[in-house]
């Protein structure tokens, strides 16, 4: 009789991992990853190919193909309406971006490791201004900016984006904080560090993961931001949202899908360089606590 040969255990344990590969669990996984990645790039590339497509290419109608003879003049054009709008926005995340995160800091460090009387009743009501709709705000806050004879300009629009940033940045170091070891805290009062010490020495240099979290955040909030700069920003501080909108919606001429299209991609540059940029941090900032409570 023949032996039998014994199986190769290489071989057994290539075909029980293609097994597991090919679950149908996994595979519904792969299914659901590759349909929202298509549902989020397909309008991307339409967007990218018909920013450098001529309004005679794109009236064909083949909205999918790539262009047959690519120009650089829709984004010329684009930038030139937007270029304005695009240092405005510069000026205005700048600031509205350092101030909260560092009032934040402040404010999650003293409501985690010094505890001031009334410290849970004040992270209630900043939690609570977390959630406030801004549109519910906004005639208050332009009758106080009126009275104040700051209404319109750069300072106004910046104090507006600092009010409403400031509790979800005290709530993101907040929580950061809480994680961090009260001993290490103890420690350094021990060694006669006062609030401000232990904060910019000990505290400060271990939140480069949330800082940049924050900052994720609070830019790609303040740059994507409409209604507030449409509103408080005034005439010549119009952010480039404002100005993206007042290029799409011209109401005389051509509309110019070519230049529409350039125009958006440009708004969304910077939250998108952001992103791409600092995802690590962004990914170890939320790992290391910024959801713990």
């Amino acid at each position: 009789m023949q032996a039998i040969a014994p199986p190769i255990p290489g071989h057994a344990t290539q075909t029980a991992r293609r097994k597991r590969l090919f679950t149908p669990a996994r595979l519904g996984v792969y299914a659901f990853l590759f349909s929202a990645a298509l549902f989020f790039l397909l309008p991307l590339y339409v967007m990218i190919i018909t920013s450098f497509k001529p309004m005679d290419e794109i009236r064909m109608g083949n909205v999918f193909a790539l262009p047959a003879a690519a120009t650089l003049e829709p984004w010329r054009t684009a930038w030139g309406a937007v270029s304005h709008g695009f240092w405005n926005s510069v000026a205005i995340a700048v600031p509205s971006t350092v101030i909260p995160i560092l009032l934040g800091a402040v404010n999650g460090y003293a409501l985690s490791f010094w505890r001031p009387r009334g410290a849970n009743l004040l992270f209630g009501v900043l939690l609570a201004g977390a959630f406030i709709p801004v549109q519910v705000m906004i005639y208050p806050l332009v009758w106080m900016m009126a009275h104040a004879g700051v209404f319109g300009s750069l300072p106004a629009i910046v104090v507006v984006h600092v009010i409403f940033g400031m509790p979800l940045m005290t709530l993101l170091f907040r929580n950061y904080y809480a994680s961090v070891p009260h001993e290490l805290f103890q420690a350094a009062r021990i060694d006669g560090g006062g609030f401000w010490r232990i904060f910019i020495q000990v505290m400060l240099p271990m939140s480069l993961p949330i800082i940049v979290v924050a900052a994720i955040m609070q830019v790609t909030g303040v740059w994507n931001d409409y209604i507030l700069g449409l509103v408080f920003a005034g005439r010549e501080n119009l952010p480039m949202t404002v100005q993206l909108n007042n290029v799409i919606n011209t109401t005389t001429g051509t509309r110019l899908y070519n230049v529409n299209m350039a125009a958006t991609i440009l708004t969304a540059a910077v939250p998108l360089a952001i992103y791409f940029i600092s995802g690590r941090w962004f990914v170890r900032g939320i790992a290391a606590g910024a959801v713990k409570g």
